[in-house]
């Protein structure tokens, strides 16, 4: 029930917001106004002082106020030149004076202009003008936003009012709300903390694992070479034993095999063979075959 009516309350805040935002822009356009009509009041303050400044640089460079007198001193100083006897030094610098009166002359005129100037010229009365109507123009403004800002604390105290000590109860929400955000914000910053050492951890245990890994790799490497001058040794005692060892075996089996099928062929042979007897008279031998003869360097002979 408190709360009810909120939308003609907010409805009605937001008619005053947009017063007091119009009144605001108003007045910041005015004031914007304002700043530049004194800007340009200090501009034309600025150039009477530099004019002023330079009249008076004139005037001391002169040194005199008007034609009159410049004529009058150039004719003194011609007469002293015609009528009196003077070093050549003096007459030099005489000389020059006049060039310097003559060619002061027309600035004497400038000078009365410049005066004339001053005294006629426009100081700012019109700006000055513009920015009272500005400032009245701006006070107006300002007490309309002053009413319309009484409003909105009208508004305000009855709204209050109406809500009784809800507004209490919603600061402390509000409060509870920024509780419950400072404790989420402490909870994420955990949590990153958390991730942080993680990651950090998950680093050392790659980095223990490649340590691992070039170890084993280290160790393999290690093992293959053992591995490799053990073969390579095997292969050099290889290499002094007799490559065909198999093979000659197996000739030397056949050639036994082979002489002992031949001896018994010859065997047989030899028991079949038959005696021959021979009746030889006395003084008288058998001569035996060439090929079974056996033959002597020298014939051997009888033992004494």
């Amino acid at each position: 029930e408190r709360s009810g009516g909120k939308e003609e309350f907010f409805a009605k805040k937001a008619e005053l917001r947009a017063q007091l935002d119009e009144f605001s822009a108003k007045i910041d356009k005015l004031m914007e106004r304002k700043t530049e009509i004194s800007k340009a009041i200090g501009d034309k303050r600025q150039e009477g002082v530099e004019m002023r400044s330079q009249l008076n640089k004139m005037k001391k460079s002169i040194g005199y106020t008007n034609e009159e007198e410049i004529d009058q001193r150039i004719a003194d100083i011609e007469f002293k030149l015609w009528t009196d006897t003077i070093p050549l030094k003096e007459e030099k610098e005489l000389l020059k004076e006049i060039q310097e009166l003559k060619k002061n002359r027309p600035k004497v005129s400038q000078v009365k202009n410049l005066e004339a100037g001053l005294a006629t010229r426009d100081i700012g009365g019109s700006f000055k003008e513009q920015s009272a109507a500005i400032s009245e123009e701006i006070s107006l403004f300002r007490d309309g936003k002053k009413k319309v800002q009484e409003k909105m604390a009208a508004l305000m105290e009855e709204r209050k009012g109406q809500l009784g000590d809800l507004p209490e109860i919603i600061e402390k929400r509000d409060a509870i709300g920024k509780q419950i955000a400072e404790k989420v914000r402490e909870r994420a910053e955990l949590r990153d903390e958390f991730r942080e050492k993680e990651r950090e951890y998950r680093k050392y245990q790659d980095e223990q694992r490649r340590v691992r890994q070039e170890k084993a790799a280290e160790e393999r490497a290690a093992r293959q070479a053992e591995y490799e001058k053990t073969r390579r040794v095997r292969e050099a005692e290889k290499l002094d034993e007799q490559p065909y060892v198999q093979e000659m075996t197996l000739i030397e089996q056949t050639v036994a095999f082979c002489k002992s099928l031949t001896s018994t062929k010859e065997v047989g042979e030899k028991k079949e063979e038959k005696e021959i007897k021979h009746d030889l008279a006395e003084g008288m031998e058998v001569l035996a075959k060439k090929d079974d003869r056996e033959e002597f360097y020298f014939v051997p002979t009888a033992k004494k």
